[in-house]
């Protein structure tokens, strides 16, 4: 099985309340193609980069097995930037500068032999690069996977209804679903956001974990109460790696195993957040995975309550 996601690789610049940081690599694509690479899935990439970004990053993904054929890199071009300072709480953060650069004259080209992927992630972008990646699809992928935000839902609403007719999948935050479905109710907008396209609607809640529906179906996942948390950037994104790569590997996408697809999503995403940008997704091996997944079957697990 294969997984192909297209979305942002990036220069990150960040500050928390434990430290921060020079330029280091992010963007939505290198979180997501890490994290479904961990498994073993044939993971590729779509995304553009300038001339200023370092051979050592492409060298790092590669040697996680990410199939860079379809990124390009614009020579005479700067990569995209964004700084953020993230408040005491970690849930709400100040963007601080965000330059687009040559993201935004982006125009994604599926590599041929990516045109058969099984699995599609759709990372968060302008919904019409979105919809122009899965036109190029020539076989309509198992399951299409998107991420987007209220920015996109605010400028460029029309084509966002578009492209998510065609998509199996839609994960977006608790916020930005009461914005796109009008409804307080998570229960109602999930249910709201389905009649859209997707099929299956994943609500992400932060630190308060993520919920799934899928017709009259629901799942929680909790997140891992984590005793250090030094960086949330990219944790949505490493779910949705996680999530996407664990139906790949799996080559079931029924609503039992999105079940174990959400909580393998959710350890990863726990593990991002322990270091600042790539660096715990960096150095995870297959142990220290298991050990993340255990305290989650640990932290959900009781017996039957009688009275």
């Amino acid at each position: 099985m294969s997984l192909l996601t297209v979305g942002t690789v990036a220069f990150d610049k960040l500050e928390s309340p434990f430290g921060k940081t020079d330029k280091i690599l992010g963007g939505a694509a290198t979180y997501i193609s890490m994290a479904s690479s961990l498994l073993g899935v044939e993971t590729g990439l779509v995304s553009v980069v300038g001339g200023d970004f370092p051979e050592e990053y492409i060298d790092l993904l590669k040697s996680k097995n990410v199939d860079l054929a379809g990124l390009e890199i614009v020579a005479d071009g700067k990569t995209f930037f964004w700084e953020g300072k993230y408040h005491n709480d970690l849930n709400t953060r100040d963007t601080l500068t965000t330059e687009l650069n040559v993201l935004e004259t982006f125009n994604p080209v599926v590599p041929q032999d990516w045109k058969n992927a099984d699995v599609l992630m759709l990372g968060n972008l302008h919904p019409l690069v979105q919809a122009g990646v899965l036109s190029q699809m020539e076989n309509r992928p198992k399951l299409v996977v998107l991420d987007t935000m209220n920015f996109w839902m605010d400028c460029a609403w029309n084509e966002l209804m578009e492209v998510i007719k065609d998509v199996d999948v839609i994960s977006i935050n608790d916020e930005e679903a009461r914005q796109m479905s009008g409804e307080y109710s998570l229960r109602k907008a999930a249910r709201k956001i389905a009649s859209m396209g997707p099929k299956t609607v994943i609500i992400k809640k932060g630190e308060h974990g993520a919920l799934l529906f899928q017709d009259d179906q629901v799942f929680y996942a909790p997140a891992l109460p984590m005793e250090e948390v030094f960086d949330p950037t990219g944790a949505g994104d490493t779910f949705a790696g996680g999530f996407s790569g664990y139906l790949a590997k799996t080559n079931d996408f029924s609503f039992e195993n999105m079940k174990r697809a959400i909580i393998f999503g959710s350890a990863l995403a726990s593990v991002t957040c322990e270091k600042f940008g790539t660096e715990s997704l960096q150095n995870l091996d297959v142990d220290a995975l298991n050990d993340r997944l255990n305290e989650f079957r640990e932290l959900m697990r009781f017996e039957q309550i009688e009275f």
